[in-house]
């Protein structure tokens, strides 16, 4: 079976890369609900967070802290909204964990997650600098 975001930690698919850890890889989402948002996901693949070998929450969750105080940081954010489906609703089938940079008054209510575009690689490649350069390295 194939999975894409194996492909990306495999670097068979192309990804704008934030976070590039052991266990961890961060990366744009491509349908951002707004620039800057970033899935963070385990190296090995993993449908879901129950599947999650015990081992490896430290190292995703102290990626994921440290991708919501850098989207802050780094992008001039408010705060930001941190997200993992579990099955329904998700759909990559692979733990993925979404940091998503937050604004008062940025229109985003409930779970209805409107989708953007970056203009180009170029303006993708900014936004994972600036969020990458605000990253605190791992504890």
């Amino acid at each position: 079976m194939e999975c894409l975001f194996c492909d990306i930690v495999d670097g068979r698919v192309p990804a704008t890369v934030v976070v590039d850890e052991p266990f961890v890889l961060g990366f744009l989402d491509t349908r951002p609900v707004f620039k800057g948002h970033v899935l963070l996901v385990p190296r090995i693949h993993v449908d879901t967070l129950v599947d999650l070998p015990a081992e490896l929450l430290p190292p995703l969750m102290g990626a994921v802290q440290r991708t919501a105080a850098a989207v802050v940081t780094g992008l001039g954010a408010q705060g930001s909204f941190v997200a993992c489906n579990n099955v329904v609703s998700q759909s990559v089938p692979h733990l993925h964990w979404h940091v998503v940079p937050r604004t008062k008054g940025d229109g985003l209510r409930g779970f209805f997650w409107p989708r953007t575009k970056y203009a180009s690689d170029q303006e993708a490649q900014e936004y994972a600098a600036r969020v990458a350069g605000a990253l605190a390295p791992p504890a």
